[in-house]
């Protein structure tokens, strides 16, 4: 892929190649806001269970920023259902094989309006391949030898209330299905709206590191 941010890149792959794949998508606008900085921990979390795992830790992690990529919204041309590929030329031609990939897929996204921010669903529904593969292709999504593929979402609200998150959850259960992978879990956080405010919710950032370790644990 192309940076396209002038220095700053927007992918962050490891340099060593293992076993269990995970793809981090931090769709915030907000840099360093705080979906951010739970992603940060959770990813933290992961390289230092996987260390302690040894040789049973393999893991290679790839974070991307979308709000510093190019992802055009879906025209629905319906290409994908006959061909099984996206027509359009953009960033999500280097994100759909890390996407096909991955064996843990987080995607991490504020609540805008009750709803997903906007690069984020620029990604969703640019998943659209992925669900004519799987239900109009019959092309399964598993490689050769896959024992799972798991999605987590993380996701900050800044309003209370028993609906903040409901939308999108029911979002993300098609958006993983569509993956052919299992809603694993969710990391939640409402009435946090500051850039940084998460630091100061009590449990906020080491749930995100407990929510690293499971990952790990439910991988070995």
């Amino acid at each position: 892929m192309q940076d396209r941010s002038e220095g700053a890149g927007y992918c962050f792959e490891a340099t060593d190649r293992f076993d269990m794949k995970v793809l981090a998508l931090s769709s915030s606008p907000r840099i360093g806001g705080n979906t951010d900085l739970l992603v940060t921990e959770i990813l933290r979390a992961i390289r230092q269970e996987a260390a302690q795992a040894g040789p049973e830790g393999r893991f290679e992690i790839t974070e991307c920023r979308l709000s510093q990529m190019t992802i055009r919204p879906c025209t629905q041309c319906d290409h994908c259902h006959r061909q099984g590929t996206c027509n359009l030329a953009d960033d999500m031609e280097g994100l759909y094989p890390q996407i096909e990939a991955a064996d843990w897929l987080i995607l991490a996204s504020p609540i805008y309006f009750m709803a997903h921010c906007a690069q984020a669903k620029l990604l969703i529904d640019r998943c659209q391949v992925f669900w004519a593969r799987r239900y109009i292709l019959k092309q399964s999504l598993l490689r050769p030898g896959q024992a799972f593929r798991r999605g987590v979402f993380v996701s900050v609200g800044a309003t209370h209330g028993v609906k903040v998150f409901a939308g999108v959850k029911v979002t993300m259960k098609w958006f993983f299905d569509a993956l052919e992978m299992e809603y694993w879990d969710n990391l939640l956080f409402e009435g946090c709206d500051q850039k940084g405010r998460i630091r100061h919710l009590p449990t906020a950032l080491q749930d995100a590191r407990e929510l690293g370790r499971r990952i790990v644990q439910a991988s070995l």
